[in-house]
């Protein structure tokens, strides 16, 4: 279809020869009306020829890429690129959450150890998740430790009822403190970050939180570094890629979906000095991470004189609404990729800013990625992390009654498992069973047809022997080579002459003798009367 091949043939240019930081772009199709299929594929053919020939003449309209490095203490742009862009924020959401719930601890609405309540609402929410039941009780400090390290969908939505009431009256909270700290282009919606169309936000507004977390709540700057947490005998870690890996990484929060590709907000320290970088729409999170060290080394070697940028003087974006990257990072052929976090990254070089601005090409047929092309980062890998130190969280209010709670639900979910097994075995037994008997009926049904059929025999010779055996004519009448048509046919005075024959024979002879003995006798009678 017309449709598709548009697509292909305008498909992500990149431009050539001495490039800026800021000239590198990723190009974008755009979107071709609706036609009925056969309309589309006259029109096609029509078109299609001049549509190359345009193509080469007029650039397509080009999108880049949100990049931004900040400095944290002065607010100073030392880069950006697509800054106020608006663009889906996906997990990074989660900051604003807890910028939300930390400013009502800080107001003294609620504490740090205030119980939250999982809602069937919440536990129905999709992964990224911890999976508690309805009805589990978690304090709010332990529920900020989740979402940061483990990003749990259900628990970000636990805290938006806790403290907001529902998900929606949090939202607006969100909202209104974000309009109040400086974040003027963000849209919120849900507490999690989990695909809304309606819900975006931008690097800018994401540097001003960051700014915002570190400046208003310096005593909880350790929750935007934990490598892992652990619960139970289960140890989750960290998704942010930089923790351990970056020299002086400490914070803050990755997320990917598939509109708004892999994210991250970041921040690290060299020599007392506090970075900010934000990195989004990104292919993979080796990527974004690898990009985002890359940042933070030009970041470092640069200075940002009086006459920069701050985050409150860059331009607004002429974009009214973010671009969809769900055909280009989840293409349908290909699996959906995951936030992988730490796990894909095991070894490999440092980068540089000459890697970090150097001309590139696309990895990818779908998409140009821009600023930092992908040929910069092939591989590339961030150091071998450094050994987790899992920080312990539980349900309940207290480590002792999140331990009794979680022991009760192992000894539940091992009895489910007993019994889930002895279902099996049993059900297994019962297949066996079923199976013999059903091999048994078709045995005897085999047996009790063998039985018929031999009985129907047998009285099919029973009644042969009985049977009356038809007449047949006489031997001396029908010859043996005729038919019994032959013999019916045949003429009846066919033996007559023969009889007749014979029995006139039988008749001469005894004449004959009596006609000899008839003289003899007169002739001695006459001897007698001469004597």
């Amino acid at each position: 279809m017309i449709g598709q091949s548009s697509r292909r043939s305008h498909r992500c240019r990149l431009p050539v020869g001495g490039a800026t930081p800021g000239a590198f772009s990723k190009t974008l199709p755009a979107p071709l009306p609706e036609m009925n299929p056969m309309v589309n594929r006259v029109w096609g053919r029509l078109i299609a020829p001049l549509a190359a020939l345009a193509a080469l003449a007029v650039p397509a309209a080009a999108v880049t890429t949100p990049i931004l490095v900040v400095e944290a203490d002065s607010g100073k742009v030392l880069y950006s690129q697509g800054a106020t862009d608006p663009w889906y924020p996906a997990s990074i959401t989660k900051l604003m959450t807890t910028y939300v719930a930390l400013d009502m601890v800080r107001q003294g609405k609620v504490s740090l150890d205030t119980l939250l309540t999982i809602s069937p609402e919440a536990a129905a929410e999709p992964p990224s998740k911890m999976g508690f039941k309805p009805g589990t009780q978690i304090t709010l400090d332990n529920a900020l430790k989740i979402i940061m390290v483990k990003s749990a969908n259900d628990i970000s939505w636990a805290i938006a009822e806790g403290l907001g009431g529902s998900a929606e009256g949090f939202a607006d909270m969100m909202n209104e403190t974000a309009h109040r700290i400086g974040m003027r282009e963000s849209r919120w919606y849900n507490p999690n970050g989990l695909p809304e169309p309606r819900q975006w936000t931008t690097a800018r507004d994401m540097a001003i939180l960051a700014r915002a977390l570190m400046r208003d709540f310096p005593d909880q700057q350790g929750l935007f570094s934990i490598s892992a947490i652990q619960f139970g005998k289960s140890v989750m870690a960290n998704h942010n890629g930089l923790l351990g890996r970056y020299p002086g990484a400490d914070g803050m929060k990755t997320g990917f979906i598939c509109s708004g590709g892999f994210n991250v907000v970041a921040s690290a320290t060299r020599n007392g000095r506090r970075i900010i970088t934000v990195v989004m729409g990104q292919p993979s999170a080796r990527e974004r991470d690898i990009k985002a060290a890359d940042l933070f080394d030009y970041g470092f070697g640069q200075s940002a004189g009086w006459t920069a940028q701050t985050l409150e003087t860059l331009p607004a974006s002429n974009l009214a609404a973010p671009p969809d990257l769900r055909p280009y990072i989840c293409d349908k052929r290909k699996p959906i990729p995951v936030d992988e976090g730490p796990g894909a990254l095991t070894a490999g070089a440092d980068g540089t800013a000459t890697q970090l601005f150097g001309s590139a090409t696309a990895d990818t047929s779908n998409l140009a990625f821009a600023a930092l092309g992908a040929a910069n980062v092939r591989g590339r890998s961030l150091p071998p992390r450094a050994p987790l130190q899992p920080i312990a969280v539980w349900t309940g209010r207290s480590p002792a009654e999140g331990a009794a709670a979680l022991a009760q639900a192992e000894q539940e979910a091992q009895a489910s498992k007993e019994a889930a097994r002895t279902a099996k075995v049993e059900a297994a037994r019962q297949k066996r069973e079923e199976a013999k008997a059903a091999q048994a009926a078709q045995a005897a049904k085999a047996e009790a047809h063998k039985q018929a059929a031999a009985e129907k025999a047998a009285k099919a010779r029973a009644a042969a022997v009985t049977a009356p055996k038809p007449k047949t004519a006489a031997k001396d009448k029908v010859p043996a080579a005729a038919s019994a048509y032959t013999a019916a046919e045949a003429p009846k005075a066919a033996h007559k002459p023969a009889a007749k024959k014979a029995e006139t024979k039988a008749d001469a002879k005894p004449a004959a003798k009596k006609t000899e003995a008839k003289p003899a006798t007169k002739k001695a009678k006459g001897k007698d009367d001469d004597a």
